[in-house]
């Protein structure tokens, strides 16, 4: 990619407002550099960048990059033994903390929420040098200046300034109370560094010592006085001290800056690297634009494409698609319809997605990646030379034609220009039929009437044209492909007042050939009209056999939902029906048992029947199961909570999440899986969970089992269940009772185990023998 071409589509002025995205110098210099990539891998690598900080961003909001300086010039000075000043080390010690900064943010980013393998490698590689920046930190405070307390010695130092400076203000303020006649003003001031007092000019001798300065007129002597000259030396000297001390610190925070240097400089090419993505996607943000799939077979397709440099309310998204049925498009129509504009739109996104950024169209763009963009537009004329326009154009063309092959884009503005219109119009078509036997990619603009029939006879060239709206008088920007232009100069002269008869002259004297194809073109932008409008209607019909297909589904699920509801409430209505028939007969056995010395009736008869009635059960007819088999095998939308079984596994389990349409994630025990819809089938949908209570109050009595069945709980449901039943426990005045927990994983068990740790009611605990059921019991002890 030459310059010159970059100069020619302005994609300086795409890197100006990426600029300004840019966090720190560093990502500014990064920009700066910015240049379009003819590799395949790294061009890809570059928009999977772009795109991973555009999702970060979507997400979060923003990357915190503040506090990012250019240390690299500190880092060298001082590991060729220089001494950075506070403001370096401070600049250091904010890179530094810049660095965990970011680092902590992309590590804290859920790794199910976003896919960021490129920052999340980048960050690793970022190191902690707490020790550094806690050194620098301890020493310089927040506006650069070194603090007392960097080292005992330079404390006590600044403790003695204090001291002199106090002793020799107390001096001189003593001569401005009692000596205000003798003084100009009744100030203490400083010259050359030292405290001083104004003195009139006549009372020089009354004070003796130094004369640092004097006033513009003479009249005033800013005179250090005899009395305080020694206090004015200790303070300088102390002065000195300070500063060898100050710079004895800074020596030592350089000392250990260079220690780091490597990974200093290793911290700021990363965080260089982080700034660029994070300015390309905030970019990308303001065009809403989209990352481009980019390919190696020279097809381009744009859906709703604009040009990035023009605003959102000027611009006119058009369709671009090129490559793949046509490798060339020939666009004609009047001048200022836009042809120029869709020419550079092509080539500036065509740069803009071979540097990494992402363009301004819809999801699912393709763009090619070509070793070389030409591109001749516009008025080129050079001045120098004194060339002709047509001789500039021609100059370009030469040198394009040098290089052309089927890795090449190759865009030609008013190709022919400047010249005869029948010469013209034949060395464009010449030139056109050169550059498409090369394969090479091309879209050229012209208005000759000759090549609006160019793409009709041409294998691979496609006519196109941008549309003109006959009523405005005004073009609407919108490009119309496998349409050529026409010129419409008889109907603006119409809409403009020329007499009639004057139009009618000037088309007997045009050529019948050109009024055919000009009633062609007519015809087929009609039929284009007729096709976008058709195409509209047919958008909207499916929208809405879409909405009822999923308002359908809606109704299908609760169907399925109140089936599943009315099979539970039948088989609760059989259960509830066999326990009052169990009861009656118990009552019934019992009166026998009381009767047995006066009847016939033998005990071992009265177990048997009592078994029996125990067995009983829910029995469904066979319909009945059939039916509520059906429904458990049920093809409906599974919900969160609906119990399963994974068919490859041979296991049973709970739906956790559903990921797509065919997909869901399955609770197997401890174990999260995906899961295909086709894998799964359905067992049963919970109920909602209605709290029993575990303890029923007859009188002053507590009425609660003396043992909790904990199985098949879940783990949370579980102890909340243990707490409540615990209290009951304690209430009815037992001393010991088992809490069924079952083996499992552990998991319960040790939930269990540990809440009896902690409760003060239960004195002791144990696992369960094994005629009580080992390590799937727990046996508590209360008091």
């Amino acid at each position: 990619m030459n310059e010159r071409i970059l100069r020619v589509l302005e994609f300086n002025k795409i890197k100006e407002k990426l600029i300004g995205h840019a966090g720190s110098s560093l990502g500014k210099e990064k920009v700066s550099l910015l240049h379009p990539s003819t590799n395949f891998q790294e061009v890809v690598k570059w928009q999977h960048e772009t795109d991973e900080a555009s999702q970060v961003l979507r997400i979060k909001g923003n990357i915190p990059l503040g506090g990012i300086f250019d240390i690299r010039p500190h880092v060298k000075r001082a590991s060729i033994g220089g001494i950075l000043s506070p403001g370096e080390c401070l600049d250091i010690a904010s890179t530094i903390r810049a660095g965990k900064i970011i680092k902590q943010f992309v590590e804290d980013i859920d790794i199910d929420e976003v896919t960021i393998p490129i920052l999340r490698e980048l960050v690793t590689e970022i190191v902690f040098l707490t020790d550094l920046e806690r050194s620098i930190k301890h020493c310089i405070d927040d506006h650069g200046h070194v603090m007392d307390g960097a080292s005992d010695k330079l404390r006590t130092i600044r403790s003695r300034i204090r001291s002199h400076e106090s002793s020799v203000r107390d001096k001189l303020e003593n001569y401005t109370r009692t000596k205000t006649k003798m003084l100009s003003d009744a100030i203490v001031t400083i010259r050359n560094d030292r405290y001083v007092i104004p003195v009139k000019q006549e009372y020089r001798a009354s004070f003796g010592g130094i004369v640092h300065d004097q006033s513009s007129s003479g009249a005033t002597l800013f005179i250090e006085p005899q009395s305080v000259v020694d206090l004015n030396n200790k303070l300088q000297a102390a002065k000195v001290e300070e500063k060898q001390e100050i710079n004895r610190i800074l020596q030592e925070l350089s000392v250990l800056v260079a220690n780091d240097q490597h990974s200093l400089l290793q911290n700021v090419q990363i965080l260089t690297e982080i700034d660029f993505m994070v300015a390309k996607a905030k970019f990308a943000k303001d065009l809403n634009a989209s990352m481009p799939t980019m390919n190696e077979n020279g097809i381009i397709k744009m859906k709703a494409a604009r040009h990035p440099l023009i605003t959102d309310e000027e611009v006119v998204a058009n369709d671009i698609e090129i490559g793949s049925d046509y490798t060339s498009i020939v666009i004609t129509g009047p001048n200022t319809g836009g042809k120029t504009v869709t020419l550079k739109m092509v080539g500036l996104c065509t740069l803009m997605a071979q540097a990494g950024l992402q363009i301004p169209a819809l999801d699912g763009c393709e763009l090619a990646i070509f070793d070389e963009v030409f591109a001749d537009i516009g008025d080129e004329q050079s001045i120098e030379q004194s060339l002709s326009t047509f001789s500039s154009h021609m100059t370009n063309i030469v040198d394009i034609l040098k290089d052309v092959d089927e890795k090449t884009l190759v865009l030609f503005d008013e190709l022919g220009a400047g010249t005869d219109p029948q010469e013209g119009a034949a060395l464009a078509m010449a030139i056109l039929d050169e550059v498409v036997a090369r394969k090479a990619r091309v879209i050229a603009t012209t208005h000759y009437p000759e090549l609006k029939a160019y793409g009709y006879n041409r294998e691979g060239v496609v006519n196109a044209s941008v549309e003109f709206d006959i009523k405005t008088l005004r073009p609407t920007y919108r490009l119309l492909i496998g349409v050529p232009g026409r010129s419409n100069a008889f109907e603006i002269s119409r809409r403009l007042g020329l007499e009639e008869n004057i139009i009618d002259k000037a088309k007997s004297l045009t050529g019948h050939d050109s009024q055919s194809v000009e009633n062609m073109i007519a015809s087929l932008e009609e039929s284009r009209r007729k096709a976008d409008e058709d195409y509209e209607n047919a958008e909207q019909v499916l929208q809405e056999a879409k909405d009822m297909r999923e308002e359908l589904e809606q109704r299908w699920k609760q169907f399925e939902q109140q089936k599943e509801r009315l099979f539970k409430k039948a088989e609760e209505k059989a259960a509830k029906e066999i326990e009052k028939a169990k009861r009656e007969a118990e009552e019934i056995i019992e009166q026998l048992r009381n009767m047995k010395d006066q009847a016939s009736v033998k005990e071992h008869e009265i177990i048997n029947a009592k078994k029996q009635l125990s067995e009983a059960g829910v029995n469904l007819t066979d319909d009945d199961k059939e039916i509520t088999e059906n429904a458990k095998s049920t093809k409906g939308e599974l919900q969160p909570g609906d119990e399963v079984k994974v068919l490859t596994l041979n296991q049973q389990g709970y739906i956790v999440e559903q990921i797509s349409k065919q997909e869901y994630q399955v609770q197997l025990g401890i174990m999260k899986v995906k899961v295909k819809r086709k894998n799964l089938q359905f067992m049963k949908r919970p109920e909602p969970v209605k709290e029993k209570p575990l303890a029923t109050v007859k009188g002053n009595t507590y009425h609660v089992k003396t043992e909790l069945d904990l199985r098949g709980e879940r783990y949370e449901d579980a102890l909340l269940q243990l707490e409540k039943y615990i209290d009951d426990a304690v209430l009815a005045g037992y001393n010991s009772v088992s809490i069924i927990h079952g083996k499992g994983t552990g998991a319960l068990r040790k939930g269990v185990q540990k809440f009896a740790e902690r409760h003060p009611s239960i004195k002791s605990h144990r696992m369960g023998n094994m005629n009580e059921g080992g390590s799937g019991i727990t046996v508590m002890e209360l008091g």
